[in-house]
């Protein structure tokens, strides 16, 4: 900007010198000033100017060693530019696209949704969650591709209602049980009923109020389950006892729709205790950093960075 706009010697002079101090200079300098010789951008720039009543900008020139400006052709940089913006939104949004496929309900983040399924059974299902249905030919099948879910399911002994996850199945008659999955494990709570969980020839049977975890390396003990805590989703609450601060924070931004970034660990460790709504996740992981002493800036695009 500084080159575009005073043309001054001494600048150029200082230019010069930080692009020869470092191959790396050079190269950065060059894609950029390919990207700003982008046709795209130049009519951009023309649009806003019009739409702000200002002369139309002169186009954007780089500049050789001779201190001489002289056009970039866009072409190459254009073609590299969308490489690498295909390469982009298929890091980011591939998942999402497979996910929205071969799903039947899906969620956003901070999104909650009931279904009630074909065969009056019923389930809810947490923010970011996927779930894939077939209940043809007899069959009560639900597969639980990402999230959270709570199934409260219609008695039937002629036919077994069955979640898998990627670590777990869960066979049931007539219950309600709630299933979260996250890259490293599934996790069943039981509110009432029973159910039966496999992983790979283990099995164990849930009773009321008892919880299991399921991973690739089998199934954990049966343990106490504290409900309130792990269903208050339900109620529109997350509930923390005693929960690591990072643990916490990356429970609440499940909820958020932006990007949270946690500049600092010296809070890591914390345990921290509290009833948080999620219909507000913002404020949700403000008073969440506040309470450790965490300063929260939010800026453009839904980005909260702590430090």
């Amino acid at each position: 900007m500084r080159l575009q706009d005073d043309r001054d010697p001494e600048t150029f002079a200082q230019f010069e010198a930080w692009r020869r101090s470092d191959p790396r200079c050079e190269d950065a300098y060059a894609r950029l000033s390919a990207m700003h010789g982008m046709e795209a951008l130049r009519r951009a720039s023309e649009s806003d100017a019009r739409r702000l009543g200002s002369s139309v900008p002169a186009p954007v020139l780089a500049f050789d060693d001779r201190r001489r400006a002289k056009p970039r052709s866009w072409r190459p940089a254009m073609a590299g530019l969308a490489a690498v913006l295909l390469v982009m939104i298929g890091w980011q949004y591939g998942p999402e696209a497979v996910l929205r496929w071969q799903s039947d309900y899906m969620t956003a983040a901070g999104q909650r949704d009931t279904i009630t399924l074909p065969d009056g059974s019923t389930v809810a299902i947490n923010t970011s969650t996927a779930i894939a249905l077939d209940f043809s030919d007899g069959r009560r099948h639900v597969s639980l591709l990402e999230g959270e879910a709570f199934f409260d399911v219609v008695h039937d002994p002629a036919h077994p209602f069955v979640v898998d996850g990627p670590f777990a199945e869960v066979e049931v008659l007539g219950t309600a049980f709630g299933v979260r999955t996250d890259s490293e494990r599934d996790t069943v709570v039981l509110e009432r009923g029973s159910v039966l969980v496999s992983r790979r020839g283990e099995d164990a049977l849930l009773e009321p109020g008892q919880m299991i975890m399921a991973s690739a390396a089998g199934l954990s003990a049966v343990a106490s389950a504290d409900l309130d805590q792990s269903l208050a989703w339900r109620d529109g609450r997350i509930v923390f006892r005693d929960r690591p601060f990072a643990a916490a924070l990356d429970d609440l931004e499940r909820y958020y729709g932006g990007r949270v970034m946690l500049m600092t660990d010296r809070a890591s460790g914390r345990l921290v205790s509290g009833h948080y709504r999620i219909d507000d996740p913002d404020i949700a992981i403000r008073t969440l950093a506040r309470s450790v002493g965490i300063d929260v800036t939010r800026f453009p695009g839904g980005i909260l960075i702590l430090r």
